[in-house]
């Protein structure tokens, strides 16, 4: 069985491949279809259309921090994250710098874990500094 510690390290590879711009990284953690939620709506990704946004060029992520992390395991091909990431980086040119609450399914695919759903919340105001 898969333990918490593994499902971290998963959830932080995918944002440190943010940092990096490591698409192929990134990609191999997508599940062919997944679903992500956050401020600006939901929407439908796959690996391929996840490489089109980096390749867009309107968002960067310089840093990030987790805290509060939780992990459980409704049975043994699924696992839910949940915490909460201070984030820097820019966004269409602008810097930004959040804190958010964030959450993560990932179901098994074979012998590989992907991410199959991720939401994100902005905590109090969306700042976006000067």
């Amino acid at each position: 069985m898969t333990n918490t510690a593994t499902i971290e390290r998963l959830e932080r590879n995918f944002w440190q491949s943010m940092v990096d711009q490591d698409t192929e990284t990134a990609i191999a953690l997508i599940a062919e279809e997944s679903i992500v939620a956050g401020p600006t709506g939901v929407m439908s990704l796959t690996p391929r259309k996840y490489e089109e946004m980096v390749e867009d060029g309107k968002w960067t992520l310089d840093s990030f921090e987790f805290s509060d992390v939780l992990v459980s395991f409704p049975n043994d091909d699924t696992a839910i994250m949940a915490y909460k990431v201070h984030q820097k980086g820019t966004m269409e040119g602008r810097p930004m710098d959040l804190n958010c609450a964030e959450a993560s399914t990932w179901v098994k695919e074979g012998k590989d874990w992907k991410c199959a759903l991720h939401t994100e919340t902005v905590l109090g105001e969306m700042p976006l500094t000067n």
